[in-house]
């Protein structure tokens, strides 16, 4: 089976074309001075929807390791939830 340079190209372009339409962004929290454990979990739980667990692991990797991908998505969905999280003082980016 041969196939045209053409219909390879087209085939490429929709297929790259889907692959960064379905790229997911993620919140990412970093660690600061100011906000305490406690804080952070409650933020991580009311905004992001994370279970006790979750948001504790969240808040102890943002501690020890200076940052956590907190939440993926399409970045429209993120972006108030960044938003948010920024209002209540978290460091917090859409990467």
């Amino acid at each position: 089976m041969q196939f045209k340079h053409s219909e390879n190209t087209e085939t490429l372009k929709a297929v790259e074309k889907e692959v960064v339409s379905k790229k997911q962004n993620s919140i990412v929290i970093y660690n600061d001075d100011v906000n305490t454990f406690d804080f952070v979990i409650n933020s991580l739980i009311e905004v992001c929807e994370h279970n006790l667990i979750q948001a504790e692991q969240c808040t102890f990797i943002i501690h020890y390791k200076g940052k956590c991908e907190v939440k993926k998505g399409d970045f429209a969905e993120l972006r108030p939830i960044r938003n948010e999280l920024t209002k209540r003082g978290l460091t917090a980016v859409i990467e």
